[in-house]
């Protein structure tokens, strides 16, 4: 029997220890919950929900920045544009330039040229390299975002399902307590119960209801939580998960995958990994600038009166005097001194995020599990026979509160195991690459 349904039958137990009281109780305003859950009409899967996640604005916006990082390979990729020049020079502006056509007749040398630069030290390769390794980076980011997405996805949907669950257990809870307490003034009313004791059980009803309205507030601010995650077009009002529990197990250290291959293979990691690729270019195209680019150029010259067909070539190139762009090169080398030690922290948070995922996948499957097999089942027995020994008077009414108030906390607990193991089972299996 699943946990869920012993929480089910304990709750019922207690609903059901008062059945003769049934029409009164429907007549009295104090048996009424004073907040009813909203009605859901689209309940969602955990796979439904991922799924909603893994295309979430975050997620967008990381897919924009992948296509800026890509767009700028293109740029890199380019060598130097030709610069086309035009000139008009050697005008007399004493003797004056003569008569007849500008272009063709007058006394003024006219000039068009073209120049190239011929980027030397494999920089246009460099350059182009580490835009590639800066996209590769953002892929990785993409990736990483949309896994983080869907960590906080199946958080927030297990932790609406729990407060559904609790949700339900309260208002049976609240129910068996109003229960009691018309039956309590009954009592009173007949002279077999002190006034004491009524009162304690309409305060122990009062205290079931400010539950249930607490309760059902968590289960608001779950739903709203869930929606903004998952961006659906269902109102947060109706977001209901539907009962999508993993199934009890564990992560044994036999068939837990070896963390240090799941290292390696992380987003986290790999855009790291690309930073520091990424850098190392970086710093092999600074170090590239001490070989000077070479600008060739020719130009057509015009003169009349000399010549109408002059050829002139030229080159030119920086001289590095007194400085070897040691500066840029100094930057690039302390950029990637800083990816590596970044790689190496990621590294080692990744390593301790696995670890902690094992371990605490690991704990929660054996508190959910004793929750389920021993102490559910064993307050669920005191509370029945409780209930028992007080319709036979055996029993003084202090005990069956103290036996309610042990077997609430108890049912409320083994539902917060369940969901604790849920998030950590579905958290390692996202972080390990298996299909939840």
């Amino acid at each position: 029997m699943s946990i869920r349904q012993n929480l089910l039958l304990a709750s019922l137990a207690l609903a059901c220890t008062t059945t003769a009281t049934t029409q009164a109780l429907a007549q009295t305003p104090s048996a009424t919950p004073a907040t009813s859950p909203a009605t859901i009409t689209a309940p969602i899967s955990l796979s439904q929900a991922l799924q909603a996640a893994s295309n979430n604005l975050d997620v967008a916006l990381a897919r924009h920045a992948l296509a800026g990082a890509q767009a700028d390979i293109l740029s890199a990729n380019r060598s130097p544009f030709p610069t086309l020049s035009a000139k008009a020079s050697q005008m007399d502006l004493q003797n004056g330039l003569g008569d007849g056509n500008f272009f063709t007749e007058k006394r003024v040398d006219k000039a068009i040229g073209l120049d190239w630069t011929w980027e030397r030290g494999n920089k246009r390769e460099l350059r182009t390299l580490t835009a590639r390794q800066a996209a590769a980076a953002a892929q990785a980011d993409l990736d990483e975002v949309r896994t983080q997405q869907l960590l906080a996805t199946q958080a927030g949907f297990f932790d609406l399902l729990a407060a559904q669950e609790r949700n339900v257990q309260i208002g049976l809870i609240e129910r068996s307590a109003a229960q009691l307490a018309v039956t309590a003034n009954k009592r009173l009313q007949a002279g077999d119960l002190s006034a004491q004791d009524a009162s304690r059980t309409e305060i122990e009803a009062q205290r079931a209801r400010a539950d249930l309205q607490a309760a059902e507030l968590e289960r608001q601010r779950a739903a709203i939580s869930l929606w903004q995650l998952t961006g659906i077009t269902t109102p947060h009002q109706q977001l209901q998960a539907q009962a999508d529990w993993p199934a009890l197990g564990g992560v044994s250290s036999s068939s837990a995958p070896d963390l240090n291959a799941l290292i390696e293979t992380r987003a986290d990691v790999r855009a790291a990994q690309a930073r520091v690729q990424a850098a190392q270019a970086a710093l092999d195209g600074s170090s590239a600038q001490k070989v000077s680019d070479i600008t060739v150029g020719a130009s057509y010259d015009h003169f009349p009166g000399t010549s109408t067909a002059l050829m002139e070539l030229r080159m030119q190139m920086p001289l590095q005097w007194g400085y070897s762009y040691q500066g840029e090169i100094a930057r690039s080398a302390a950029q990637l001194a800083q990816a590596q030690d970044a790689l190496e922290k990621v590294r080692r948070l990744a390593q301790a995020e696995l670890q902690g995922l094992q371990q605490l996948t690991l704990s929660t499957a054996q508190r959910a599990q004793s929750y389920e097999t021993e102490i559910l089942p064993r307050a669920r027995q005191v509370a029945d026979g409780a209930e028992l020994a007080y319709n036979k008077g055996a029993l003084s009414l202090t005990d069956l509160l103290d036996a309610r108030r042990t077997l609430r906390s108890t049912l409320l607990d083994a539902l917060n195991a369940r969901a604790d193991y849920a998030r950590a089972s579905v958290a390692w299996q996202l972080r390990t690459q298996v299909t939840p």
